[in-house]
């Protein structure tokens, strides 16, 4: 144990910043926008678009989930057509079997356009044959809708979680949604279970959401953690935006990383 506690002290930890994995169709806000409209009177076509790009995103259809894209698409993170298509590929490269479901919030016309509020979960199965990699997530996106197509989408809140191995732990990760420009927060990631004799190991990263991350993923070195879990002060930017906040926990049965999208606001 002591042995592998040094090489992984020493190697970087990859892994991937994960709001794309949404497709689209995945962001909003907490409360309904004023005048919007309930998901029961939305029209036939909004509701067709949302199941045909659960039903292809769940079978790794990159061309077909694509087409319900305008070719002026722009994203609240910097993407856009080319760049989505990219990250997508990327991701289901590492995650082949996602299921997609997203429900309808709320939606509403706005000239010829039609913006809509929805909550997307993505989840898979632990697979033997790949160090038993689970994914689930839940993202709340609004995306404006011309034609049929997505021309905008923003995402305003996002929390992806990662586990690997036979037993990972659990992890609680506590950070606020939404600070202050230049406010201090705690960032708390507690292990849920005894530790026993185990060793633990962790890491706390905070990064500025952008475009380049989704096909770039962030190397993190893990540190060796004396008590049951990270327990840190962050200090938001000095610029609102948003940033990614997540924790990387490995103790000896499997590693977990939580990511959650926090909003920088003045």
């Amino acid at each position: 144990m002591n042995q592998l506690i040094s090489l992984l002290w020493k190697r970087p930890y990859r892994w991937l910043m994960l709001s794309i994995l949404t497709v689209g169709l995945t962001t909003t806000t907490t409360c309904k926008s004023v005048g919007a409209n309930p998901p029961s009177s939305a029209p036939a076509e909004v509701k067709k678009l949302l199941t045909q790009i659960d039903l292809a995103a769940s079978r790794g259809d990159v061309k077909a989930v694509m087409q319900f894209y305008a070719p002026n698409f722009t994203h609240g993170d910097g993407l856009n057509r080319q760049t989505m298509e990219q990250s997508l590929v990327s991701f289901w490269k590492k995650y082949p079997k996602l299921k997609y479901t997203t429900i309808l919030q709320s939606w509403q016309p706005e000239g010829k356009a039609i913006v809509t509020d929805t909550v997307t979960k993505i989840t898979t199965l632990p697979s033997p044959g790949n160090d038993n990699l689970a994914l689930s997530t839940t993202i709340r996106s609004r995306q404006r809708l011309v034609g049929g197509k997505i021309v905008r989408q923003d995402i305003l809140s996002e929390r992806t979680q990662i586990t690997s191995g036979a037993k990972p732990p659990r992890v609680d990760l506590r950070v606020p949604q939404q600070v202050k420009v230049g406010q201090k927060y705690n960032f708390d990631a507690i292990v849920l279970e005894p530790l026993g004799d185990d060793y633990l190991l962790g890491a706390a990263l905070e990064e500025p959401v952008q475009a380049n991350k989704y096909l770039k993923p962030t190397s993190v070195d893990l540190e060796l953690l004396t008590s049951g879990g990270l327990f840190k002060i962050g200090k938001a930017p000095s610029k609102p935006g948003s940033q990614w906040v997540s924790a990387v926990i490995l103790r000896g049965g499997g590693t977990t990383t939580i990511t959650e999208r926090m909003q920088i606001v003045k």
